[in-house]
């Protein structure tokens, strides 16, 4: 255990500099991994509903569980990462991930599907929260630590875009269940390639784990969505009410037990920083738009554009090349506005994308669409790179798993809450806007996707099914970008925007919003 704790302090300087930088790739290509999973069943929507007949409401919680068990296990699994070993617990998560991936790829029914995805949020859960901390661990220079984040960003949040590449590419040749299956020779390589590369790490004062706030963190999370999900799918009924009050109440005796323990899961005294709150809350929003748009946007572009899986995940990559050119232009952005400005600039060019999206929807010719998803990857990978960075430097290095898991939370909780929320605001929206007769509505009222999916595509039902469709995108888009152009808001008053040189980090910047 000594021998173990001086090893880990003495790992930056003992790692030649390729070495690190082979051991970021490694820990990109995980989180690559976990978001391009996030996001890869996206396009295979159609396919699956043809194949295990799904209602609406398991629609969506195939989508959201993945990241719902992510969200609700991360501060948990940091806090066991930083006793234990971070990459003990990233190999083991690892490996379970590739077992869960075969489970959700042979899965026979839509109960079996949402299962198995739970598991891979399980296993997710305990890779995400390591790869934030290694990264601090290996790179204590802020100047190189800002940079590390940014690539891991692009990593990160370009796989959220990138996945439905990947899932078009499979679905061209093969079943819906490949989309999962990929993911088994990835871990493979990952488990040699990590256990090479990646160097050990731990707190060496961890202190008790605490068992009671970790239910509690799964507690406050998990009925908050289902109460989402429930009253889109059954109304505002005594369920909703209870499961809403239940997640609350259980949030106040965390938030409580957090402040009274001597060694808590979350520092909750950090968010008395308006800068880390607005950090915080500026990374859930920016991957709450992208998210919520993405979820549906791959399925506008097959049931209403007609395109095939793979000229779908094309269709998508504008918004991949553009967060991965975040990583060349952070540094400059960042010396000219400040961090929180930047923060803020971001944010605002995602609102005004989101907003063009919305009206390109309508457009005959797709290249409006294209130019309209570039401020959006842009945008949202400028903020989240920076938040990212201001939160996992706001902790000394040996609370990098708690910080990280924080960090991450908000990640998670942003695309539940894109697909939950804004998932629901699209269901509601398409129900309201069919405009067909009162006698075929139950063939068509349950998703676009299940009556397209048995619809004579040249009818009159199925045009009237596409043009409700595209209603509820539009006013979808709408929302999203109001509720980013008010981070936008937050995060210019909160985040400090003392401007830095190029070659400096984020994570430390002075100065008024």
């Amino acid at each position: 255990m000594a021998m173990n704790d001086v090893a880990t302090a003495r790992v930056p300087g003992r790692l030649a500099d390729r070495r690190r930088w082979a051991a970021l790739a490694v820990l990109v290509g995980s989180v690559l991994l976990l978001a391009i999973d996030g996001t890869v069943l996206y396009l295979a929507v159609p396919s699956l509903t043809r194949d295990l007949a799904p209602t609406a409401t398991q629609v969506l919680w195939i989508g959201d569980v993945y990241s719902l068990a992510l969200a609700g296990l991360l501060v948990t699994a940091g806090t066991l990462a930083d006793r234990i070993g971070r990459k003990k617990v990233l190999l083991t998560g690892s490996a379970a991930f590739g077992v869960a991936s075969v489970l959700a790829a042979f899965s026979t029914s839509a109960e079996m599907l949402i299962g198995a995805r739970l598991l891979l949020g399980v296993a997710g859960a305990t890779i995400m929260p390591s790869t934030l901390s290694i990264i601090r661990d290996l790179f204590p220079d802020a100047g190189e630590r800002s940079r590390a984040i940014a690539i891991w960003g692009a990593g990160s949040g370009g796989g959220l875009a990138l996945g439905p590449l990947v899932g078009g590419a499979l679905l061209d040749h093969f079943w819906w269940g490949s989309v999962f299956l990929v993911n088994v020779p990835v871990v493979a390589v990952f488990l040699i390639t990590g256990a090479l590369l990646l160097p050990e790490s731990r707190d060496p004062a961890p202190g008790r784990f605490d068992l009671l706030s970790a239910g509690l963190s799964v507690a406050a999370i998990t009925p908050l969505v289902y109460a989402i999900k429930h009253a889109v799918d059954q109304g505002l009924d005594a369920w909703t009410a209870s499961s809403a009050l239940f997640g609350l109440a259980a949030g106040v005796l965390f938030v409580r037990r957090q402040r009274r323990a001597q060694t808590p899961l979350i520092d909750v005294t950090l968010f008395r920083n308006p800068a880390f709150s607005g950090a915080v809350l500026a990374d859930l929003i920016a991957i709450f738009a992208l998210t919520g748009l993405l979820f549906f946007f791959s399925q506008y572009l097959q049931l209403v554009r007609g395109f095939d899986p793979l000229q779908a995940g094309l269709a998508e990559m504008p918004t991949t090349i553009a967060m991965t050119l975040v990583i060349g232009v952070v540094g400059w952005v960042v010396a000219r506005l400040g961090v929180g400005r930047a923060v803020a600039a971001g944010l605002l060019v995602a609102a005004v994308g989101l907003l063009v999206v919305a009206a390109a929807e309508d457009a005959n010719n797709y290249l409006w669409l294209a130019l309209a998803l570039l401020p959006v990857g842009l945008g949202v990978g400028l903020a989240m790179t920076l938040t990212v960075d201001a939160v996992v430097s706001a902790v000394p290095r040996h609370q990098a798993g708690a910080a990280s898991a924080i960090a991450e939370t908000a990640y998670e909780l942003g695309v539940v809450l894109g697909i939950a929320v804004l998932g629901s605001v699209m269901a509601l929206r398409y129900r309201a806007g069919l405009d067909v007769p009162d006698a075929a509505r139950p063939a068509v009222e349950e998703s676009a996707a299940s009556a397209l999916a048995t619809l004579d595509p040249g009818s009159d039902l199925a045009g009237a099914v596409r043009e409700a469709f595209i209603e509820a995108m539009q006013t979808t888009s709408v929302i999203a970008a109001v509720i980013t152009a008010v981070a936008a808001l937050v995060a210019w008053r909160t985040i400090p925007s003392g401007k830095k040189d190029e070659t400096a980090g984020t994570g430390s910047t002075s100065g008024g919003g």
